[in-house]
């Protein structure tokens, strides 16, 4: 206790953000709102989102100052799953889906096979293993469709679930 406050210390910190539109996914910008901007519990400065989600994207983000825990779960050798909601411009096909499970050509890069399900009119879900720029909507437009929405669900195990968009919780890891 210092000045009648208690001090504690923390080595590790691990949190989950339902991360709303229009937020960038990065630690400090001078013109705009940061995901660190929302994590206002955080006890350390050194926090990091694992990963990125794209300015328009919603979805589950993960946060930690564990170094070796971040690297693991970009590392395209881990294979670490995330599935995407999206929304489409206009309904998808089976063929469609099948050249998304065999990987598609996204401007010179080939992707790993994905899993894909069509869950609504012009609503699919899409289980990836990489994360490269815009993945998910370039994917889609060598399928010759677009995103028009999209929200990831999971990432590896942790699951939005009942998030709320904006909550955000500190989690045990």
């Amino acid at each position: 206790v210092f000045d009648g406050q208690p001090v504690g210390y923390t080595k590790k910190e691990y949190y989950m953000l339902h991360k709303p539109a229009g937020v960038i996914s990065a630690t400090e910008d001078a013109r705009e709102k940061t995901v660190i901007d929302l994590i206002v519990s955080r006890k350390r400065k050194d926090l990091f989102p694992v990963g990125r989600l794209d300015k328009d994207t919603e979805g589950l983000l993960l946060f930690t100052n564990d170094g070796k825990l971040g690297h693991s779960l970009l590392s395209p050798k881990k294979h670490v799953d995330k599935t995407y909601y999206a929304k489409l411009e206009k309904e998808i096909g089976e063929e469609e889906i099948r050249k998304l499970e065999e990987g598609v050509d996204i401007g010179g890069y080939i992707t790993q096979p994905a899993k894909a399900k069509i869950v609504g009119e012009k609503e699919i879900e899409l289980i990836i293993r990489e994360g490269k720029f815009h993945q998910v909507k370039k994917m889609l437009e060598a399928v010759n469709n677009k995103v028009i929405y999209l929200k990831r669900l999971t990432f590896e195990k942790l699951e939005l679930k009942d998030m709320e968009l904006g909550e955000v919780r500190e989690i045990n890891l």
